[in-house]
């Protein structure tokens, strides 16, 4: 069985597979452009393809023998599904690999915000940037502050885990709120999203991308947030509306936002980078090695199930 595989990822998540694959990886650069993929795909059964690689009818049909698309990473907006779908080809995904450290960047990335280390660590690197003092570069803090979790799902049950036990109060909102049993066993009190909006001190988005996601944070959801709230994004980045983001920044209607994620990625809008009170990082919520090999071993796994006959570990369709 030939896998095709878009990145040049490490080896070791792929160790023990390699016995019943010829996996086929980019040799001499980082990945395969969206044209490369449509040249080697003919002959193989399996892509395993990145998060970031659009996987549209054009690649889908060049895989004349292509199965499945085991996608590494727990998006698949990156996937024509209806089209993959029509073409009788599964479609997998990887979340369980991803929870613990994306819930760990987000919280790492709300701390940041409350407590200014990035501004201020760039502003001690350059001369006379920053004043010392006991009332110079106040923070905000976590302990006993509301986070607003915006879709309560596994990493937004790990963030909820963290908030918790650094003192924080838990409010979240879902599609469907959890039953009375579950809320008390995590200790998270469900609010409709215009009250979560109004009331927590910082929001967490940790929802798919789709079309009820679509710019969910944009100027109306932005003009009902807590004066000075931040707002913490390692979902994907289109569920903001990032002009609108920056004129509530710039407007302070907002206190800050932590972002791993953009609308147009890689393009960060350049209102964004120049001020103080946003933090970036380059879609790093998964970028550990440990996790980037268990990405690939879960990957691998969902491939060779589909092909003994039995249920990958995780299907989209």
């Amino acid at each position: 069985m030939k896998v095709l595989v878009t990145y040049a990822l490490p080896r070791e998540g792929f160790a023990d597979y390699t016995s019943e694959f010829d996996f086929i990886f980019p040799e001499g650069k980082p990945s395969f452009s969206p044209e490369e993929v449509v040249e080697r795909i003919g002959d193989v059964d399996a892509l395993l393809s990145m998060f970031n690689l659009p996987v549209g009818k054009e690649i889908i049909e060049a895989g004349k023998q292509l199965k499945i698309i085991s996608n590494f990473g727990v998006g698949f907006n990156n996937i024509d599904l209806a089209y993959a779908q029509a073409k009788g080809i599964r479609v997998t995904n990887t979340p369980d690999p991803v929870v613990e450290p994306t819930a760990e960047l987000a919280f790492a990335l709300m701390g940041d915000l409350a407590r200014r280390v990035c501004e201020c660590d760039r502003k001690l690197r350059q001369p006379n940037a920053i004043r010392w003092g006991v009332m110079e570069n106040i923070g905000v803090g976590l302990y006993r502050k509301k986070l607003g979790i915006i879709g309560l799902g596994r990493i937004g049950k790990a963030i909820a885990r963290r908030a918790l036990a650094s003192g924080m109060e838990v409010f979240y909102h879902n599609r469907h709120q959890l039953s009375v049993e579950k809320e008390k066993e995590l200790n998270v009190t469900y609010l409709p999203l215009e009250k979560l909006l109004a009331e927590s001190d910082y929001i967490s988005l940790n929802m798919p991308l789709d079309e009820s996601t679509y710019h969910l944070i944009g100027k109306e959801a932005l003009n009902r947030m807590k004066k000075g709230g931040m707002l913490v994004n390692t979902a994907r980045g289109p569920v903001i509306d990032e002009t609108e983001l920056a004129a509530a920044l710039k407007e302070g209607k907002i206190g800050g936002a932590a972002l791993d994620v953009f609308e147009f990625e890689p393009r960060i809008s350049e209102a964004l980078l120049e001020m103080d009170n946003v933090v970036v990082v380059p879609h790093i919520g998964t970028a550990t090695l440990s996790a980037r090999n268990e990405m690939s071993r879960y990957a691998c796994e969902n491939i060779r199930r589909f092909f003994r006959g039995e249920t990958p570990l995780s299907v989209v369709v």
